[in-house]
């Protein structure tokens, strides 16, 4: 494979970009040898549905697009950011908020650290904000090699 891939969309903050932009990361990393039916696709579909949700949700009408951008470095390190043309920076909110949403953030990081993996947001220079992770690139078949080794 190549030593850098790299794959970007850009949607419009609505509700059904949310499953086109899943669509368009499961598709990617099944192009870059990542099929559908994994574990780590899995993973990587919950964060980021995650993560567009909150672009649609909590930019409040102020960013009218999101961009996906995702790249893959010689097939060590898979990085996934969405990004918003909204300046405010996803806080936490106080527990008693927190019952019907609020927790999207808190399963991204902690997915994120399951798998060995970085989370990370950082302003963009027109002033919004790109929110990504950074994981551990593993295809089925290193998986499968590495689970045959830890064995007793």
């Amino acid at each position: 494979m190549a030593d850098h891939l790299e794959a970007s969309v850009t949607l419009p903050s609505d509700p059904a970009s949310v499953s086109a932009a899943r669509a368009y990361v499961v598709g990617t990393l099944a192009e870059w040898g990542l099929p559908a039916d994994t574990e780590v696709s899995d993973t990587v579909r919950l964060i980021i549905s995650e993560l567009a949700t909150n672009a649609v949700q909590h930019t409040f009408g102020q960013s009218p697009t999101f961009t996906v951008d995702m790249a893959l470095d010689r097939d060590e390190r898979l990085r996934i950011g969405v990004t918003d043309s909204h300046p405010r920076f996803p806080r936490r909110l106080p527990a008693a908020v927190q019952q019907d949403n609020g927790r999207g953030l808190v399963i991204i990081r902690w997915l994120t650290a399951e798998c060995g993996g970085r989370f990370r947001i950082r302003p963009t220079r027109e002033g919004g904000k790109t929110i990504s992770v950074e994981l551990p690139w593993a295809t089925p078949a290193r998986t499968a090699t590495t689970a045959v080794r830890q064995e007793p």
